[in-house]
């Protein structure tokens, strides 16, 4: 049992060994934990931000998939001070346990048991690494203890018409911090006692006591009729046993936070939910504000020079206006609007790009137009090229296109001229 003091010691695991096959193409050759996000930042950087903030320094970083980037990125950025014993440390997958790898999350967590015994914590704080938002743990954990359940948790409130895109979670009526049922994707579930039009979706994150876990993942080892996963097999567990419990996003309250941003939660599992993304963060008043000072987003942003803007006649004009721009970005005689460019991108005069995701070192020829496009690191456009205007002619180019006609160019991918 774990020991219920005021100070409980606590190991947090990120998992972040997930594939991310409806990124593809930015997941080529990353995992998805290592994608690019916000011009200078990794989707991973959010998750390790959130805890370290959150007061704990003692971080395992669980991957497998191409994770070559993502365990630079963690080893290279994410360097802390060991006086305390703080660290955070990328862990591949190792085969402990016989020859596979992970087979799902939760077995990822039973073949990572040793990190556990060798830490012997009180609380394991269990996240996902691929979400953008900002979370205070520590209020988590602290409701967790209170009310004794042996597993906790995070759920955001979604209307009741998405419910069938969510892990759904319905409530004791008698304690609404307690889990009745947990539904993957239900058709018809039901709302919640104070709000009838919502639900309890799962975030991915969980707190749980750690005799609690070990043996949870351990008798799911032995499941074979079990996909191994913390959603769908793990907590469905505890809820049959009336040991989980729920704790509501709406009341974790974060240090500079805003009532626009306040909820903020976002899953960019797609293409289109990882543009929509970028787009909340270079609106005049940020549904997503990257500049809370209080509860700061880290990572390593290299070391480019500041942004330049050159070029100021003769319609010659190099500008942008309501855009994100990283180090390092040369905007020269031409016109950005509603982007998010990262560090090293040169966009040449004459050219124009507008709701558009520009990752590293991209550049934009003369009088090339970019519209509605994520395009991936290292890739050139030629001069006068045209992107983002004919989904026909882009797909006959060997570019990605969604169904809502966003226009994906992968990795130093070569565009025809």
């Amino acid at each position: 049992m774990a020991r219920r003091n005021r100070n409980p010691k606590v190991l947090a695991i990120v998992l972040a060994g997930g594939e991310g096959k409806r990124l593809m193409p930015l997941t080529a050759d990353r995992a998805k934990p290592a994608v690019p996000f916000g011009g200078i930042y990794r989707l991973i950087d959010f998750a390790l931000s959130n805890v370290v903030n959150s007061g704990y320094r003692q971080i395992v970083v669980l991957t497998q998939y191409k994770s070559h980037s993502l365990d630079r990125h963690v080893t290279t950025t994410w360097r802390m001070s060991n006086l305390l014993g703080n660290y955070v440390t990328p862990v591949p997958a190792q085969q402990r346990v016989g020859k596979r790898w992970y087979l799902g999350s939760a077995d990822a967590i039973f073949q990572s048991l040793n990190l556990i015994h060798d830490e012997r914590p009180d609380i394991v704080v269990v996240v996902g690494a691929d979400h953008v938002y900002r979370m205070d743990f520590s209020d988590m954990v602290r409701q967790h203890i209170e009310t004794g359940a042996a597993a906790s948790v995070a759920a955001i409130r979604q209307p009741i018409k998405l419910a069938d895109q969510f892990g759904v979670i319905e409530v004791d009526g008698q304690d609404p911090r307690r889990i009745k049922q947990f539904l993957e994707k239900p058709s018809a579930p039901e709302g919640l006692p104070d709000n009838p039009d919502e639900v309890l979706a799962s975030m991915g994150n969980y707190v749980f006591n750690t005799d609690a876990l070990v043996d949870a993942v351990t008798r799911d080892a032995d499941r074979e009729d079990s996909k191994h996963d913390m959603g769908g097999d793990i907590i469905p567990d505890f809820v049959s046993r009336g040991e989980a419990g729920v704790y509501d996003f709406r009341d974790n309250d974060v240090a500079g936070s805003t009532d626009r941003d306040r909820d903020y939660w976002r899953d960019v599992g797609t293409l289109d939910s990882y543009y929509e993304a970028h787009m909340d963060l270079i609106s005049v008043h940020p549904v997503f504000n990257l500049y809370n000072y209080d509860w700061p987003i880290y990572t390593n942003a290299g070391f480019y020079p500041p942004a330049k803007f050159v070029h100021g006649w003769h319609g010659r004009i190099g500008h942008a206006v309501n855009s994100t721009v990283s180090p390092g970005v040369v905007i020269s005689g031409a016109m950005v609007e509603n982007s998010v460019l990262s560090p090293g991108t040169y966009v040449h005069s004459w050219s124009s790009v507008t709701d558009s995701v520009l990752l590293d070192c991209v550049e934009v020829g003369r009088h090339a137009v970019v519209r509605r496009a994520i395009i991936d690191k290292n890739v050139k456009i030629p001069d006068n090229a045209r992107i983002g205007l004919n989904p026909e002619e882009d797909r006959a180019r060997g570019l990605t296109v969604t169904e809502s006609g966003l226009v994906v160019i992968g990795k130093g991918q070569v565009i025809p001229s």
